[in-house]
C-alpha cells in the first residue's frame, strides 16, 4: 500500500450518513418507489415493489433526502448490501442508511466498490450484533476503518469497474427485453390464439406483437388463468403476417377439456412434452481433489453462478451434468425456471433439468414457465416449511401443441432471440468475473490502472 494512503474511520469520510427510523408510511400501489433491504442485491437496486404517496415524502424523509450518487447500505436483514442512487426520487426505508462520501475526501462511486470487498464486509459483521438477525448499529457503522487513495485514484478505480458494472447491465437489460419479446410472442400464438382469431374474424393475421402487450394480461377463452406478471414489452412494429405463415393457422376453434382451442391442435401434458429430471442427493459423490464440479442448487440458481458452491465428485451419469443452455427448474422452496448459464455443474435434488427429444427448447421452456405462477401458487398453500410441487402437478398442468409447422415457423423467430441471449448472458458472466477478480486489487492498490486496459477490451470483445 502506498505511502499516501489514509486511515480514517467511516465517520470522518462522510458529508451524510443518514438512517431512516419511525412508522413506515401507509404503502400505495404507485407512487414514489420505496427502496427497502430486500431490492439491494449484488451492488444494483432490483426493481421496487413497493411505493408511498408524494405526501408523505417529506416526513418519512424528514432525516434527509437522498441525493443522486449516494450510497445506500443495508444494516440488518441483510447486512452489508449496497448500491449507488440515481437521479430518481425514491424513499429509503428503514434497515437502509444513505452514505455520502466528503468531498475531496472519499468518492461516491469508489465506497461503493469499497463496501463489497471482503475486508469490509468483514469489518461489518464483525461490529454487527444478534444471532437470528443481525445487524449493525449505526454508532458501531460510524466506527469502520477505511483505507483511502487519493481521490484521483479513488475516481479512476471506481471508473473502471463501473464500466464494467454498466456493460454487465446492459448485457442483462437486453436479456430482458429478448425474452420479453420471446414470451410475448409464445404468448400471442399459443395463449391467446391472436392469428386464428383474426382469421375467423376475417381479418389478415399480424406478423408482429403490439407494443402495448404485457408478457401476461390474464387469459383468453379456453386457457386458464395464471399468474400477475405485467411486464411492459418494447414496443414492435405491426406487419402483417405472410401468407405462408397464415395458411399454417386454422380459420376457427373446437371445444377441448380446456374450452375452445385452434381445430386441430392438441391438448397434452406438460410432463408429456418434456421430460424432468430429478437431480442427486449429492453428498453421496464426494469429491476429489482434482476431480469436482460445483454443486447447483437452488441458492446457485437465482444468483446464475457456482461462485461459492459445495463440490460433488465428477462420477455421476452424464445425464446429471449441467452445462450452459440447459433448462433448470426449481421444484421446492423458491420455484424459478431459467435457462442456465452459470457454467458447468452437478444437478442438485429440488431442481428438475429439462430437456425433450420431441420438441426444441424453447417450446418447452415458455410452456414451463407459462405454468410457474400456477405451480408457486401451489406450492405457497402448503401447510409446510419448503412449499413444492408434485410430479402430478406437472401431469395436471396441460399444454397446446400445434401442428409442427407451426412450431418450426414460430422457432425461427424464438431460437435467433434465445442464441443472442445465450451469448449476451455468457459474456455478462465473464465480465461478472472479471469485475469480480479486479475489485480488490483496484481497492487495494495492489493493481495499477494501466495493466487491466487489455484484460477488459479482451472480455468485452
Amino acid at each position: 500500500m502506498c505511502s499516501d494512503w489514509t486511515f480514517s474511520p467511516l465517520e470522518e469520510c462522510l458529508d451524510a450518513l443518514i438512517d431512516y427510523r419511525g412508522k413506515t408510511p401507509v404503502k400505495t400501489s404507485s407512487g414514489i418507489p420505496l427502496i427497502t433491504a430486500k431490492v439491494i442485491k449484488g451492488g444494483r437496486i432490483e426493481t421496487p415493489t413497493e411505493f408511498i404517496a408524494l405526501d408523505n415524502y417529506d416526513s418519512w424523509m424528514r432525516r434527509g433526502i437522498p441525493m443522486e450518487g449516494d450510497v445506500v447500505l443495508t444494516v440488518e436483514a441483510p447486512l452489508g448490501e449496497v448500491a449507488q442512487l440515481g437521479p430518481e426520487k425514491v424513499a429509503l426505508a428503514q434497515r437502509v442508511v444513505t452514505l455520502r462520501g466528503k468531498k475531496g475526501l472519499l468518492d461516491n462511486t469508489y465506497l461503493l466498490y469499497l463496501l463489497q470487498t471482503e475486508e469490509m464486509l468483514d469489518q461489518l459483521k464483525a461490529r454487527a450484533t444478534g444471532t437470528t438477525v443481525v445487524g449493525i448499529k449505526q454508532s458501531e457503522l460510524r466506527k469502520v476503518q477505511l483505507s483511502l487513495p487519493p481521490v484521483d485514484q479513488q475516481v479512476a478505480a471506481a471508473r473502471i469497474l463501473k464500466a464494467l458494472d454498466d456493460r454487465i447491465t446492459l448485457l442483462r437489460e437486453t436479456n430482458a427485453t429478448l425474452e420479453a419479446i420471446a414470451q410475448a410472442l409464445f404468448k400471442s400464438w399459443f395463449v391467446d390464439f391472436d392469428p386464428v382469431r383474426a382469421k375467423a374474424e376475417g381479418r389478415q393475421p399480424e406478423g408482429a406483437i403490439q407494443g402495448s402487450m404485457s408478457a401476461a394480461e390474464g387469459t383468453t377463452a379456453g386457457m386458464p388463468e395464471v399468474g400477475q406478471r405485467r411486464e411492459q414489452l418494447p414496443r414492435m412494429p405491426k406487419a402483417a403476417m405472410d401468407a405462408a405463415t397464415a395458411a399454417l393457422f386454422p380459420d376457427s376453434f373446437e371445444e377441448s377439456e380446456l374450452g375452445l382451442v385452434p381445430k386441430g391442435w392438441t391438448v397434452r401434458s406438460l410432463d408429456s412434452i418434456a421430460d424432468y429430471l430429478n437431480g442427486l442427493a449429492l453428498q453421496k459423490f464426494p469429491p476429489s481433489e482434482d476431480s469436482w464440479l460445483p454443486v447447483i442448487k437452488i441458492a446457485q440458481l437465482r444468483k446464475g453462478d457456482t461462485i461459492g458452491a459445495d463440490r460433488a465428485g465428477r462420477n455421476i451419469k452424464p445425464e446429471y451434468v449441467i452445462q450452459n443452455g440447459d433448462v433448470l427448474f426449481s421444484w421446492s422452496g423458491s420455484l424459478e425456471v431459467v435457462i442456465w448459464c452459470g457454467g458447468e455443474g452437478a444437478l442438485n435434488q429440488h431442481l428438475f433439468k429439462v430437456t425433450s427429444a420431441e420438441f426444441p427448447k424453447w417450446f418447452y421452456y415458455l410452456w414451463t414457465r407459462h405454468h410457474l405462477p400456477a405451480f408457486q401458487q401451489i406450492a405457497a398453500s402448503k401447510a409446510t416449511t419448503m412449499g413444492h410441487i408434485q410430479r402430478k402437478h406437472l401431469t395436471e398442468a396441460k399444454v397446446l401443441v400445434p401442428p409442427a409447422e407451426v412450431i418450426q415457423r414460430l422457432g425461427t423467430r424464438i431460437e435467433p432471440l434465445v442464441e443472442r441471449w445465450l451469448a449476451n448472458a455468457e459474456q455478462a458472466q465473464t465480465l461478472t468475473q472479471l469485475r469480480d477478480t479486479l475489485l480488490p486489487r483496484l481497492i487495494s492498490g495492489q493493481l495499477r490502472l494501466p495493466e487491466i486496459g487489455a484484460d477488459i477490451d479482451g472480455a468485452s470483445a
